[in-house]
C-alpha cells in the first residue's frame, strides 16, 4: 500500500500535545479507512506538523482526518519509506513516546540539507586515474565527516552526495570539514562544491523536500564560493550559535541574489539545449538589463551569462559521454552546440581533452 507524508499549517495556539491528541484520535479509527498511520513531526516555532501514514489514496488520508478530529491536511504527497527515513531518521513512532500516553513527539521536520559535489577540472589522460582513486578514496571520508556530526546521507551518485541534518551548525561544520580533506590533499584536478539549504518536505512541489534539495543544489552548482549557503541557513546558524558570525571560508547569499540564482537555474534547466538562446533570452526572463545581469552574474558565478551558459552545457555533455548511449555529434546537438567540431574545441578548452580521446579513455 502506498505510503503518504500530509502537510497541516498549524493554528495559533496549537501546541505539540493537541497534535498528539490529533495523532491518537488518528490511530482509534484508521482501521475503517484501511489506513496505518506510522508516525507525525510537530514544529510549534513555525506551527507546522506532518502525518506519515500507510493508506489506499489520498482521500482515505483526508477523509481519516477529518472524522478523527476535522484538521484536514493542506498538502498531501506519496512518498518512499526508505527516503522519509533517511532525511528525517524515521518512520515509525519512537519507542519512548509509543510508552506513552499521550505520546507526544518533539521533533520538527524542518532539516537542513546539503549537497556536495565533486567535479573534475580536467580529464586529461594522466590525471584520469589518479582522479577516479581519489574521488573514491573521498568517499569514506566523506561518510565519516556526515556520521560525525549527526547526519545522514539521502543519496549518492555521479560524485554528488545529498546529505540531511537535523542542526543547522552540524551541517556547517561538516561542510568545513569535509572541505578541508580537498585542502589537506594536493588534488589539484579536483574541486569540490558545496551548498547548503534548509525546508519543511512537503510544499507545493510533488516530492519530499524538492525546494530544499533544489536550492542546495543551485548553490553548489552556481557560487564562485567552495561552501554557499541560504540567507535561512545564516540567520539559523546565528540564532544556534548566539549571534556569531558564520566561519569566514562560508559564502551566503542574501534573499535577493538568492531569488536570482533560483530564476536563473529554472531558466537554464528548461532552456539550455536549445541551440538559439542568446543574451537577450537571459535578460527578458529574468529581467534584467544587460550590464546588470553581466555584473550580477560576474558578482555571484564568477562568470558571463555566455560562459556560464557553455559549461553548464560542457558538463551536460560530460556526464552524457560517460553514459556512452550517443556518439559524439549526437550529444554536441544534444547539449545545444550548434556543430560537432566546435563543440570538440570547447570541451578540450575546458577539460584537457578532446571528446573522442575521453571516450576512448573510459570505453
Amino acid at each position: 500500500m502506498p505510503i503518504y507524508m500530509d502537510f497541516h499549517d498549524l493554528p495559533d495556539g496549537v501546541i505539540a500535545a493537541h497534535v498528539a491528541e490529533m495523532h491518537q484520535e488518528d490511530l482509534k479509527i484508521e482501521h475503517k479507512y484501511n489506513c496505518r498511520g506510522l508516525t507525525y513531526w510537530c514544529d510549534e516555532r513555525r506551527q507546522t506538523a506532518f502525518c506519515l501514514m500507510e493508506a489506499p489514496n489520498e482521500q482515505a488520508v483526508i477523509d481519516l482526518h477529518q472524522k478523527a478530529h476535522g484538521a484536514i491536511p493542506q498538502r498531501i504527497i506519496e512518498v518512499n519509506e526508505t527516503i522519509v527515513e533517511s532525511f528525517l531518521g524515521r518512520i515509525e513512532d519512537p519507542e519512548k513516546s509509543k510508552n506513552t500516553k499521550l505520546n507526544i513527539i518533539n521533533d520538527p521536520a524542518f532539516r537542513t540539507l546539503m549537497v556536495v559535489t565533486l567535479k573534475k577540472k580536467t580529464l586529461r589522460e594522466t590525471a584520469f586515474e589518479t582522479l577516479n582513486a581519489a574521488i573514491r578514496g573521498y568517499n569514506k571520508s566523506i561518510t565519516n565527516s556526515v556520521s560525525n556530526y549527526n547526519g545522514r546521507i539521502v543519496k549518492e551518485k555521479s560524485s554528488t552526495y545529498l546529505m540531511s541534518f537535523d542542526s543547522v551548525t552540524n551541517a556547517i561544520q561538516s561542510a568545513i570539514q569535509i572541505q578541508g580533506l580537498h585542502n589537506c590533499v594536493i588534488t589539484p584536478d579536483l574541486e569540490f562544491k558545496i551548498g547548503i539549504s534548509a525546508g519543511i518536505p512537503v510544499t507545493a512541489e510533488d516530492n519530499i523536500f524538492e525546494d530544499t534539495i533544489k536550492k542546495a543544489t543551485y548553490l553548489a552548482i552556481v557560487t564562485k564560493e567552495k561552501i554557499c549557503i541560504s540567507h535561512e541557513v545564516k540567520d539559523l546558524y546565528e540564532s544556534e550559535n548566539q549571534n556569531h558570525a558564520i566561519p569566514n571560508e562560508i559564502c551566503s547569499l542574501n534573499i535577493q541574489e538568492e531569488k536570482f540564482v533560483v530564476e536563473l537555474m529554472e531558466f537554464i534547466a528548461t532552456n539550455w539545449a536549445y541551440s538559439n538562446i542568446t543574451v537577450s533570452d537571459f535578460q527578458e526572463n529574468l529581467g534584467y538589463s544587460k550590464s546588470n545581469l553581466y555584473r550580477t552574474m560576474i558578482s555571484i558565478l564568477g562568470k558571463s551569462p555566455n560562459s556560464f551558459l557553455k559549461d553548464y552545457r560542457l558538463n551536460e555533455a560530460l556526464q552524457l559521454l560517460d553514459k556512452q548511449n550517443s556518439n559524439i555529434s549526437e550529444i554536441a546537438y544534444k547539449t545545444g552546440f550548434s556543430n560537432p567540431a566546435y563543440f570538440s574545441k570547447c570541451f578540450n578548452e575546458k577539460f584537457g581533452i578532446l571528446p573522442s580521446k575521453y571516450v576512448k579513455q573510459i570505453a
